[in-house]
């Protein structure tokens, strides 16, 4: 690891954060998963705190250490993914074991990480839940932006045999992989809808009134729908 920031500077961020609590959010982070180790700050809280700080890529490393849920996107906020080594990404994923800290690490980090492919595919196969959820969502990624390297018709087999009993965490990220080869895929849709009525996750997933549930079959057919308006 780089050099770190002095304890006091890391104590004055955190109690900065602190004062930014806000008991509904506590009481959403706890039930997502975030434990005691956290604050219940909104994540426009943060955001606005990354701006006004202006930390440093050693400061970010220092907050993430803490364990702390806010502290922890904070440093995500602030930190220069190249300046991280691949064996420094590979711990730190595992390290991300709450929902938003593992989806914002995974979008401004891992993305944007030099290493990322070399990690893909392994990430996928790891028994640790919180790589495979990366792993899972870099290729979703792929199969929106660029699929020219995956083979489709051997990831949908995967997604049929494993998506049932995956870790809920990774479970959602691989929901992604289908729903996103039935959307962008045309030749392999009917396949994806098939497997998204066979296993019936989140079928009866709740959402807002006028979003489109996870459930595959409901998601991709709304999708569809609408690129073609």
């Amino acid at each position: 690891m780089k050099k770190k920031a002095n304890s006091a500077e890391v104590q004055e961020i955190l109690t900065q954060l602190k004062a930014r609590t806000n008991e509904k959010t506590y009481a959403h982070n706890k039930k997502d998963g975030a434990g005691e180790n956290q604050f219940g700050v909104p994540l426009g809280e943060i955001r606005k705190l990354a701006k006004e700080l202006k930390l440093s890529h050693e400061q970010a490393l220092s907050l993430w250490a803490t364990g702390n849920l806010e502290a922890r996107l904070l440093a995500i906020l602030a930190m220069k993914p190249k300046s991280l080594s691949a064996k420094e990404l590979d711990q730190m994923i595992r390290e991300a074991n709450q929902v938003q800290v593992a989806d914002w690490f995974n979008a401004y980090v891992v993305k944007n990480h030099p290493d990322k492919d070399t990690f893909r595919e392994s990430w996928m196969d790891d028994a640790d839940p919180w790589a495979a959820r990366a792993g899972w969502a870099l290729t979703s990624s792929l199969i929106v932006k660029d699929s020219s390297e995956l083979d489709l018709p051997a990831l949908l087999d995967r997604l049929e045999a494993e998506m049932a009993t995956a870790p809920p965490m990774v479970q959602w990220t691989m929901n992604f992989c289908l729903g996103h080869i039935g959307i962008h895929h045309a030749q392999y849709r009917t396949r994806a809808l098939a497997i998204g009525e066979k296993l019936g996750l989140y079928r009866d997933y709740p959402v807002s009134k006028g979003c489109t549930p996870p459930y595959v079959p409901i998601w991709v057919n709304e999708m569809v729908k609408r690129a073609e308006k």
